[in-house]
């Protein structure tokens, strides 16, 4: 699959759910409405979609939500995709909140999962509750322990947030070097209304960069996972810091990636709104060809890039679906 700027597209990020046991404050409105059933894709649909993408070139899948791991019978979706590993895909992984990995981590590596992405982005059990709304730092914290045991790699994904963790930063650097983790950041994204003002959220990880470099040693790197994240290696613990910035400097020329929403909705990018209905397609009772073509007519029109903007002076979103809808 190749888009109209010459970039092979090998990477399909897969929400499976709209659903979350969580409300971040910066990622859903306190008072969500989730999809009806009706309009979710099953998981055998997901799974006839993303053998289509494997089919196609796809070389990673990685799945999302909402929080992936609610979804019931979820774990029978992981098991298809990771008989398909060494077999068309090279990786299969989960971004999640941690909260259902204390019982869930030993069946993902069953499954060939060997890397987890968990979203964490304070240690102050307080300031945890007051970001997630009602969540308990416990919960997350038990699920992370045992994804390490399970032995997955764990990368923590931290969102930056003006006046909320970043004064944090140090400390969760110190934490993940102490337990072998890597740590991203990632700048908060003008997606959904969330019952708030963004602009106040808003903090350049410019910024947090030249702040990390007082204490700790920043090495360049050449480390990839697929994803958009600029790597540094931090020098007095060994692990890796990235950082996320489709603000202050998008990562589009470079983009090999699109997003698959628990209705069937294709996203050739996550700032743009265009789109493919590919459940239309599967519930017309299309062939694997039909289904194939559908897809490569959407690589086709990937644009070359994301628009992403705070609008300050309206404080209004700059992609009106939220963040979970389109898969984290």
């Amino acid at each position: 699959m190749i888009d109209p700027f010459g970039r092979s597209i090998t990477y399909l990020r897969v929400s499976v759910t709209d659903r979350c046991d969580l409300r971040c404050v910066y990622c859903m409105a306190e008072d969500m409405h989730f999809l009806p059933k009706a309009e979710v894709l099953s998981l055998e649909e997901l799974g006839r979609v993303c053998a289509a993408f494997i089919r196609l070139g796809t070389r990673k899948i990685r799945l999302t939500g909402g929080e992936p791991l609610v979804r019931r019978n979820v774990m029978n979706l992981f098991h298809r995709l990771g008989a398909r590993l060494g077999n068309g895909l090279d990786e299969l992984t989960v971004t999640t909140n941690g909260t259902q990995l204390a019982k869930l981590a030993g069946s993902l590596r069953e499954a060939g999962v060997r890397r987890v992405n968990v979203s964490l982005d304070t240690l102050d059990p307080a300031k945890f509750t007051a970001i997630t709304r009602w969540g308990r730092i416990e919960q997350t914290l038990d699920g992370i322990y045992a994804a390490a045991a399970a032995g997955l790699a764990v990368k923590i994904n931290a969102v930056a947030l003006k006046g909320v963790n970043e004064d944090e930063f140090d400390t969760l650097i110190a934490w993940c070097g102490a337990h072998g983790f890597d740590l991203c950041l990632i700048e908060t994204m003008p997606m959904g209304e969330i019952t708030g003002d963004r602009t106040k959220q808003y903090l350049p990880l410019s910024i947090v960069r030249s702040r990390l470099r007082r204490r700790w040693t920043l090495e360049e790197t050449d480390y990839r996972t697929g994803g958009p994240a600029r790597y540094y290696t931090v020098a007095e613990t060994g692990r890796r810091v990235g950082f996320i910035t489709p603000m202050t400097h998008n990562f589009c020329e470079s983009c090999n990636r699109v997003r698959l929403t628990c209705t069937g909705t294709l996203f050739m990018c996550l700032g743009q709104e265009d789109s493919a209905d590919l459940r239309g397609v599967l519930r017309a009772g299309a062939s694997d060809e039909e289904l194939d073509g559908a897809i490569l007519a959407a690589i086709r029109r990937k644009p070359k890039g994301h628009d992403f903007i705070i609008d300050r002076r309206h404080n209004r979103p700059a992609v009106s679906r939220h963040m979970s809808v389109t898969g984290g």
